[in-house]
């Protein structure tokens, strides 16, 4: 019986995936990593330091970090590889190299991954420090429309002016990935909503620490939701005339941004689960310009049970150039892929674990706190990777600095914090 059983468990250790167990030591083997990163052209006398490799285990959520290439040695399974490294440039300049590659089958005794690095310079613009997408609830538990927003944020120490600033939306979603053709990327975000801050060039002037609200439609919500709370006072929002008779868009009292273009024949309301990328970008040419050049037409096969259908469709894309900042934003029960050039974002946030997540209303995706300056100014993290720049499932800041409902019994917040996290002291 004892000899049955031995053999037994030498065929389960043989049939699991990793389990080349050394039966003497009770250890599980690992595989030997070995990394190439192909590095972008860098200036002459540039030198790369602080190389830094992560892999986080997709199944146990741990990440294990290397400082050499010679030391990686993993349990069998899927991981999320990214690399980071600083460049000292000619002149104490300074940036960073980055590159990431998600999903790895990482088995056997060896597995060889190229990872394609970037050299990322920080722009010195506003950021986005938050996306409040989920919306709140009546108090029947009903979804309430209309007090979405966006929050930008002067993380410098002087003055930036928010003039001709656009805010986007991706096309293509993080939790369905086709085969696009031609593929963009590299060059280009594929875009379905655009709207620009109006003003001359020194209109709106942005201080240092301060934020500039872009809400969905800026009105006093708690009217209509008293579980909501007011955005009459955003600087800006949102409007689209509708054609449709029977979803018309509210004109707040509020200034209104330009609008260049938006897919829909009603009005645009963020995606309430997330699943996109959001952006803002300074586009150097007109509107018409931009509408007459820039229209991407693509094809892909969509599969169905039906069978599989060539498909042709038309947006926008927006040269990588010209984007400032983006949060790309998904659930880990539906995420696919990342709809921009890692240059853009190499990670993604979250409100909610599952589709249709019923706890995340009320929620935000906030940018993390990185440290409080001497004169009191907020410096917020920003490292164009949404997973590690981004709280995900905050209490919306609005529904902190005005105290309302945090859920659809009414419950009030009385929190208040820099990022979701972070305590602010009173």
């Amino acid at each position: 019986m004892k000899i049955l059983r031995l053999i037994a468990a030498l065929i389960l250790c043989a049939a699991s995936a990793g389990c080349a167990d050394d039966l003497n030591s009770g250890e599980v083997s690992r595989t030997e990593v070995h990394v190439t990163v192909e590095m972008p052209e860098l200036p002459d006398g540039a030198d790369v330091v602080d190389r830094l490799y992560s892999f986080r285990n997709i199944a146990t959520g741990k990440t294990q970090e290397f400082a050499v290439t010679s030391e990686i040695a993993l349990m069998p399974g899927l991981y999320d590889v990214a690399f980071t490294a600083r460049v000292l440039m000619p002149g104490a300049a300074e940036s960073s190299l980055r590159a990431n590659k998600a999903s790895v089958n990482i088995n056997g005794a060896s597995t060889d991954i190229i990872l394609q690095a970037y050299n990322s310079i920080e722009t010195d613009d506003l950021i986005i420090a938050e996306v409040f997408f989920t919306g709140t609830l009546l108090s029947s538990g009903n979804q309430y429309n209309g007090d979405d927003y966006v929050k930008l944020y002067n993380n410098t120490d002087h003055v930036i002016y928010a003039d001709g600033i656009t805010l986007f939306e991706s096309k293509f979603t993080t939790t369905q990935k086709y085969n696009y053709n031609p593929d963009i990327m590299p060059e280009a975000m594929t875009v379905q909503a655009l709207y620009t801050v109006p003003g001359n060039g020194t209109d709106v002037p942005v201080q240092p620490g301060e934020y500039l609200l872009l809400a969905d439609t800026g009105i006093d919500h708690r009217v209509a939701n008293p579980n909501s709370f007011d955005l009459s006072k955003a600087d800006f929002e949102w409007y689209d005339i509708s054609t449709k008779p029977n979803n018309m868009d509210i004109d707040g009292p509020v200034a209104n941004l330009d609008k260049w273009y938006c897919y829909t024949l009603s009005f645009w309301v963020l995606h309430n689960r997330g699943f996109r990328t959001f952006g803002i970008a300074r586009i150097p040419v007109d509107r018409d310009t931009y509408l007459k050049d820039y229209l991407y037409t693509y094809e892909y096969d969509q599969v169905t049970i039906a069978g599989t259908f060539p498909m042709s469709q038309s947006a926008y894309r927006l040269p990588n150039e010209w984007i400032v900042d983006a949060v790309t934003t998904s659930v880990a029960s539906n995420y696919a892929w990342q709809v921009c050039d890692p240059s853009i974002d190499c990670g993604w946030t979250n409100c909610g674990t599952i589709d249709h997540d019923k706890t995340r209303y009320f929620h935000s995706v906030r940018r993390k706190l990185l440290y409080v300056a001497d004169d009191g100014r907020a410096v917020l993290k920003d490292t164009n990777n949404s997973s590690e720049d981004f709280n995900p499932m905050c209490i919306a800041s609005e529904i902190e600095l005005q105290g309302t409902a945090m859920d659809a019994a009414g419950t009030k917040c009385t929190q208040l914090t820099y990022d979701g996290v972070t305590p602010m002291p009173r």
